[in-house]
């Protein structure tokens, strides 16, 4: 089936028609001016690209300005989240977010290096690929392993998605109830134990 294309602002929105979908956490990210001129233009068109016949956009984060990271990496972020539902597979979903990056001009040389656009899939449902062995092994890595170290596979959730603001303080507007399938924490928990000093310098942008 297809899933019908929505697009919303920081809003739940109930769709027909695509219950047989699966849901999908999404979370984009900027910090070089790219085709769009600003790291904010950047992200609000990464969304626009987004909504396709086999993906919809149910809702979306506000936009965040984030102390980039790793410090001293680059100018600070823009950072959002998106919720979705879609028809994909999550092999599918990743393809279509890497079309996106490359379109838009994203080329990767240096792992964590400023970037035109970053589009990561942080949760399929509650899948945990490629095994919860596999996920706990990436989920584990040291900090300095990943720094220099990818997977080769899809690592579903995000291995690093508990311990981000960047990535939790958007998903708060869109998906503040769900569950982390390994963990058991919901991302209201995760926001929860955050560092407040890290929190405090992640900030709404003004229109």
């Amino acid at each position: 089936m297809l899933c019908i294309p929505v697009r919303h602002i920081h809003k739940e929105i109930i769709v027909t028609n695509v219950t047989e979908c699966n849901s999908v956490l999404v979370a984009i990210g900027a910090n070089l001016p790219g085709q769009m001129d600003s790291p904010k233009g950047q992200v609000v068109s990464a969304i626009s690209e987004l909504v396709t016949e086999t993906l919809a956009v149910l809702s979306q984060s506000r936009l965040y300005g984030t102390p980039c990271f790793p410090p001293g990496a680059g100018p600070d972020f823009v950072n959002a989240a998106v919720r979705c539902r879609t028809s994909l597979s999550p092999s599918e979903v990743l393809d279509r977010l890497h079309q996106i990056e490359v379109r838009m001009g994203r080329v990767r040389q240096v792992r964590w290096g400023a970037r035109v656009i970053d589009i990561d899939l942080l949760a399929y449902g509650d899948q945990v690929l490629p095994d919860r062995a596999g996920y706990a092994h990436w989920a584990a890595l040291a900090p300095e392993a990943q720094a220099v170290r990818a997977p080769q596979d899809l690592i579903l959730p995000h291995p690093r998605l508990h311990e981000r603001g960047f990535v939790l303080v958007p998903l708060m507007d869109v998906a503040p109830d769900w569950v982390h399938p390994v963990t058991g924490q919901t991302v209201r928990q995760m926001h929860a134990a955050l560092d407040p000093a890290e929190l405090a310098q992640i900030q709404p942008l003004t229109e």
